[in-house]
């Protein structure tokens, strides 16, 4: 369904719209189209929604309903990266409905009238992220066939392709229907023209279209009468002359005549993260590691304003808490064919068959002021917090989070909501966990905390959770900019006698939300207690690299740490400038050590200390990145040096990845 959508923000509701629709509240409108309307919706949890209702014409339609219902189908079976999910549907009400997660931002077509064409990495990690939704589309057996600058958004988190699966269903541009010419005039395909023919063929060459506009803002077979473009889309060559040459070849190839000679989208998503890597000097394979491809585009993805719409607001709970369901892929198509796809409100309610159950929720009235102690309805007590004595003060404990609160105040409703919401869809139909996810808030040590209950969480569930935690995180401070959080930490609470912390990050810093895991160790005075630097491992680090990841570390980590030190200086015959001529970085592999050392026995110990403490900075987190994106990766330890005349080397810091200030 294509909605008029200004900006994203809520319109007042008309006389005769609903006032709930399933589960959820609504609150206005956020636009309509030509077969329904999409209301502002928010579940009990304050969960923003969009709900899109019916127009009670097409639901007297049996052919449309079973259309709309078939796509509903379809559409919940579609998980993957620059997707908005599917939360819930009733194809067989009165007047038929579906709920997706609301997505702040603008569309494509706004954000070019209001800000100009994308460029530079951003551009490429638009192409990227929009190729892989469409190539998750496919791989469900879905054609999404309206791909156009109105479906897609620009989220403080990447591109989000709206619509799939529901749009040639549910929008009066691309019902097909027998004798009837469908589509949008500039996001056509030629086949289209011809013989209506609407296959995945069909959505890689209006992709392409789609990235030329979004780099330049004109589409690339012109504007004019329907008839005038659909003769260029089928006849004359596109107009790409402004787009960079990389790109420019591979919308060549998707804008081909014959859909037969079109790469797949899977395929264009590959090069597209493959051009992104290779501005980052990243080696990824996003056709073995789709996960690393999708932490490249979210990584790459710059700022794009958002619109701050005060409209929505938290709804009034009761003191009962109350229980969403996430829903998994498989209890969204078993529960279609019971009728309606909804959440339960009741802590008592059973839930369908093959689903999972929610976050518990928070009670802004009853819960806003009240210690972080779990509900016994739904979790057991936790024990009696340590003594203030065995509290680390710069990492989490149980004892803080003991003294973290539940949320109050919008944002903190609002981040609590999405945490529970986003957790439980991603973990659970990944991984089929029952797990349940209690959200408290540290404004003073800045932390977030999120209580797992339940099965004991295998690690790989433990690294599944702080991904999605780090990207609703970073979601929400997108959306409410003077959020006070900056860390989240995971605690693992499935044994009530001894909850343990199982994970904790900077999900601000970590703008990927890569999670491999990174051992935490502690440094007290600046060194590692445990091992030394050795000379025979800098001899070993002197030997040239032929390892592709370390090479890429060495070049990207000196580069930075040349900027460091050098800045925006030019001379380079001062006694303190650093080049290649002078300063190195190697590996010694049988010890595990980065080591990083100049030649500058010119330098006084306050000039080599001063340097040391910039090089241990970009070498601890050199090697705390390529742990985390790379499990393969060996090396959590790095040393600092400068040699002298006679070649002898003076350590002058050493430390681990877990040890790095974030």
């Amino acid at each position: 369904m294509s909605i008029a959508r200004p900006g994203g923000r809520v319109q007042p509701s008309r006389p005769g719209d609903p006032k709930r629709v399933g589960p959820y509240r609504i609150i206005g409108r956020l636009g309509s189209g030509g077969m329904g309307t999409v209301h502002a919706g928010l579940d009990a949890a304050g969960l923003r929604v969009a709900v899109k209702v019916i127009h009670p014409a097409q639901a007297d339609d049996p052919e449309f309903r079973a259309r709309f219902r078939r796509e509903v189908q379809l559409s919940a079976r579609v998980q993957g990266p620059c997707l908005i999910p599917l939360l819930a549907a009733d194809p067989d009400a009165d007047t038929p409905w579906l709920a997706t997660a609301y997505a702040p931002g603008l569309t494509l077509d706004q954000h070019l009238a209001a800000h100009g064409p994308l460029t530079g990495a951003t551009l490429l990690a638009f192409a990227a992220g929009t190729a892989q939704a469409l190539a998750a589309i496919h791989a469900a057996g879905v054609v999404h066939r309206d791909v156009k600058p109105q479906n897609v958004i620009l989220t403080p988190a990447g591109p989000r392709v709206l619509d799939f699966g529901i749009a040639h269903a549910a929008d009066g541009t691309s019902v097909t229907r027998t004798g009837v010419m469908t589509g949008t005039p500039g996001w056509v395909s030629p086949e289209h023209y011809r013989t209506g023919a609407a296959g995945p063929e069909g959505d890689v060459f209006t992709w392409a279209a789609l990235v030329a506009y979004a780099a330049t803002g004109l589409l690339p077979f012109g504007t004019g009468t329907p008839d005038v473009i659909a003769y260029r889309v089928m006849s004359e060559e596109p107009d790409l002359h402004a787009l960079p040459h990389p790109l420019h070849e591979i919308l060549g190839r998707a804008l081909a005549k014959d859909p037969a000679d079109r790469p797949t989208a899977s395929d264009i998503a590959g090069e597209c993260v493959g051009l992104l890597a290779a501005q980052t000097t990243l080696v990824v394979s996003p056709a073995t590691n789709p996960t690393l491809a999708a932490d490249l585009v979210a990584a790459k993805w710059a700022a794009v304003p958002t619109p701050d719409d005060p409209t929505w607001r938290p709804p009034t709970r009761s003191p009962k808490r109350a229980l969403g369901i996430a829903l998994a892929t498989g209890a969204m198509i078993g529960g279609l064919a019971g009728g309606a796809l909804a959440l339960q409100n009741d802590d008592t309610a059973t839930h369908p068959s093959g689903s999972l159950p929610s976050p518990t929720g928070t009670s802004a009235t009853a819960l806003a002021d009240t210690p972080a102690t779990p509900s016994s309805a739904t979790t057991p007590p936790m024990p009696a917090p340590p003594t203030p004595s065995s509290v680390d003060t710069d990492e989490a404990t149980i004892a803080t989070w003991h003294t973290a609160r539940r949320p109050k105040g919008e944002a903190e409703l609002e981040t609590s909501a999405a945490l529970g919401h986003d957790i439980s869809l991603g973990v659970g139909p990944d991984y089929n966990y029952d797990g349940q996810y209690d959200i408290h808030f540290a404004q003073p040590r800045r932390e977030v905390y999120i209580s797992v209950t339940g099965p004991a969480p295998a690690p790989h569930i433990i690294q599944s959770i702080a991904k999605d935690a780090c990207y609703s995180l970073r979601m929400m401070a997108g959306i409410y900019k003077d959020l006070p959080y900056d860390e989240y930490v995971l605690v693992d609470n499935s044994t009530p006698t001894a909850p343990a912390i199982v994970w904790q990050d900077d999900f601000r810093t970590n703008t990927g939300c890569v999670t491999q895991a990174v051992e935490r160790n502690t440094i007290g005075n600046g060194q590692e207690s445990d091992w030394q630097p050795s000379e025979a491992g800098l001899e070993a680090a002197r030997i040239p690299s032929t390892d592709k990841e370390e090479i890429r570390v060495a070049t990207e980590a000196v580069h930075e740490l040349f900027i460091e030190w050098n800045g925006n200086s030019r001379l380079v015959h001062s006694p303190r400038y650093i080049n290649d001529e002078n300063t190195s970085i190697g590996f010694a592999p049988h010890e595990e050590v980065m080591y990083v050392w100049t030649t500058k026995p010119e330098w006084n110990q306050t000039t080599r200390q001063e340097w040391a403490e910039k090089a241990a900075t970009v070498a601890c987190q050199a090697v705390l990145a390529a742990s985390r994106a790379h499990q393969e990766w060996i090396y959590a330890l790095y040393a600092v040096a400068v040699i002298d005349d006679a070649g002898n080397a003076q350590f002058l810091r050493w430390g681990s990845a877990g040890s790095c200030a974030v």
